[in-house]
């Protein structure tokens, strides 16, 4: 559900081009570099198949809710890593994506790529028709200062200076529409894929200043992907409206997707208020994801009388890592014997069987679904009151309180509070709460707003966090776990991890070449989270599910393998996958439906379980 957050050069100057009359030169982020290399092989890819649908029609309103409003429009610095940033991020294309189904790379705004010898260096090709929704083209000089800015100080944010001063080392311009990535270390083509085809930021309207922080926080800028922000209502909506004759239209695999003239996303802070308003026809689809909702809760006559249809749909996304993330620099959740204890005191197994209707499945490590990078060796602890005593009494939690709760010998009752912004998870940590009880661990349940509970969670302030990161195709560590990262806020460690083996085999990670050495020291880190208990897997859920009115519709095959949602508007990019906007709205359905509805007319109910990428 959610995103990511020190080195910096200082501004360059702005240089004419030189031509040369010996040698030709071009300008890189440290100076003058050697010509583009004259023996590299280009390769592109516009063969893959397609996987929208050329019956999709343009045009209409797709509605759509949100739990909180943003904190700002800015995609850095503070406060810019809630759950809306993945709108925002996806309104700006990178160079490549990946396939989702075949697996391969393919253009986005560059339409071809080279391998540098030197293991480190991506050579990009701009496509010449790109262009900002302001109309300016897309130009190698915008990757130069997406480079400096990423660097800054004035973007107030670490991770991204971390990031973009060491896993990326350069960025050369050889003309307008033809530079190169240098990676920090070298790397294996799968990872220089991964790593370095970054998006640009538009170097003609942003700049640089002291309180660019402040500046940007609600400042609408240029984009290079199917869709800009539009109208603000302060704590009420954002709306997303189509970049008129988009660049895009014409290329292979934007073609038929990105379909709706506006996205319009409401406030909508409870789901019980939001599910009302997509009764009323007010939202067009509604995720059914929770057992209740798909089980209980669509039993209704907008879903029996054919208004609304549902869809299951099984997928093969990596599966984020859903848990307890202690913070580790809690004076109780220093002692590991705490955590150990912590691990065994809940019933995960039971409230999945039970609350969930077996519909999900217990996550055993930090994260699933992630090939060889995943440690399926590692198998979640499970339920057992009697252990999680013996591992709190070693923490010298021995007597019993009057209520049942451990308590150590100056009084201090065995207490653990638990962050959490989903209010439709209450009713699963009551059954913990209940069942840790048997353990003698009380757990207080503090419900917070999305968007002020993650910024909590950054913060450091929380003692417990319920929640899940957003998963890539491969394991990001450094941001969650290196301890230069513990202790501050407005980073991603909120286990504050401060562990020097962990740190140790993070750095190694991302500086490992051979992939495959690089998933052995994946499945490493997993192990030493697992010994440091300070997350718990809660569970994964290998598919997704929805209601729409049926004026929404789908292609035939109506996702791709690697869609975590079935009516995504946007590009999906920030799984590394393209594979979104496919859907549309029928307007000729919608009128129709409309006028059922007021003449009581029904259609037969239509539930589809599509189980064409289950895993086994």
């Amino acid at each position: 559900m959610l995103h990511s957050s020190p080195s910096v050069i200082p501004p360059l100057p702005r240089v004419m081009r030189v031509a040369a009359m010996m040698l030709p030169l071009c300008w890189s982020a440290f100076g003058w570099s050697a010509t583009l290399p004259a023996d590299l092989k280009w390769e592109s890819n516009d063969t893959d198949p397609v996987y929208a649908d050329p019956q999709a029609k343009r045009g209409g309103t797709f509605r759509d809710f949100m739990s909180s409003f943003p904190l700002t429009l800015r995609k850095y610095g503070p406060d810019s890593n809630g759950s809306f940033a993945g709108y925002v991020r996806e309104t700006n294309l990178p160079l490549l994506a990946t396939h989702p189904v075949t697996g391969n790379p393919i253009p986005m705004l560059a339409n071809q790529w080279a391998f540098g010898a030197d293991h480190k260096t991506l050579y990009f090709r701009l496509n010449p028709k790109a262009r900002w929704s302001d109309g300016q083209p897309v130009t190698a000089d915008d990757w130069l200062f997406t480079l400096k800015m990423m660097r800054s100080k004035e973007i107030s944010d670490p991770w991204y200076n971390n990031y973009y001063s060491t896993q990326i080392s350069e960025v050369t311009k050889f003309d307008d529409h033809t530079l190169a990535i240098t990676s920090g270390t070298e790397k294996s083509r799968e990872d220089l894929l991964e790593s370095l085809p970054f998006s640009p930021e538009p170097s003609h309207a942003i700049k640089l200043t002291a309180n660019w922080v402040k500046e940007y926080n609600w400042k609408v800028l240029p984009v290079t992907g199917a869709y800009q922000i539009g109208e603000l209502k302060k704590g009420k909506s954002v709306t997303f409206n189509r970049v008129k004759d988009w660049w895009g239209d014409g290329e292979r695999y934007f073609q038929h997707r990105f379909n709706p003239d506006r996205i319009e996303i409401k406030v909508l802070r409870d789901q019980n208020i939001a599910w009302q308003h997509f009764l009323r026809g007010d939202l067009d689809t509604f995720p059914l994801v929770m057992p209740n909702w798909w089980h209980d809760k669509s039993k209704t006559a907008e879903f029996e009388k054919g208004y609304i249809e549902r869809l299951w749909f099984y997928n093969q996304t990596p599966q984020s890592p859903m848990g307890l993330y202690l913070n580790t620099a809690d004076p109780l959740l220093k002692d590991l014997n705490v955590r150990l204890g912590i691990q065994y005191a809940l019933a995960l197994d039971k409230m999945i069987a039970t609350l969930l209707r077996g519909d999900y499945q217990r996550l055993n490590s930090y994260g699933s679904g992630q090939g060889a990078f995943t440690n399926t060796d590692i198998k979640a602890r499970p339920f057992d009151p009697r252990l999680a005593r013996d591992y709190f009494a070693k923490a010298g939690f021995t007597k019993t309180g009057p209520d049942g709760i451990l308590q150590n010998d100056r009084g201090q009752p065995l207490s653990l509070s638990i962050t959490y912004t989903t209010a439709e998870h209450a009713q699963r940590l009551t059954l913990l709460r209940e069942e840790a009880k048997k353990a003698g661990l009380n757990l207080e349940l503090n419900l917070m707003d999305a968007s002020a509970g993650f910024k909590s969670m950054l913060e450091k302030k929380h003692q417990s966090a319920w929640m899940a990161w957003s998963s890539g195709r491969y394991p990001a560590y450094w941001e969650h776990f290196h301890k230069v990262n513990a202790n501050k806020p407005q980073t991603n460690n909120i286990m504050n991890l401060d562990d020097d083996a962990i740190s140790a085999l993070v750095e190694q990670y991302d500086k490992a070449f051979d992939f495959g050495k690089k998933a052995e020291l994946s499945r490493q880190i997993q192990q030493r989270l697992y010994e440091l208990a300070s997350f718990v897997p809660a569970y994964q859920v290998p598919y997704t599910r929805a209601g729409a009115w049926r004026w929404i519709k789908l292609p035939k095959t109506p996702a791709t393998p690697q869609s975590d949602l079935l009516y995504w508007p946007l590009d999906g990019a920030n799984s590394g996958y393209s594979f979104g906007g496919l859907l549309w709205i029928d307007e000729q359905l919608k009128a129709e439906t409309k006028a059922a509805i007021k003449q009581g007319k029904t259609f037969p109910p239509v539930t589809l379980i599509d189980t064409r990428y289950q895993k086994p």
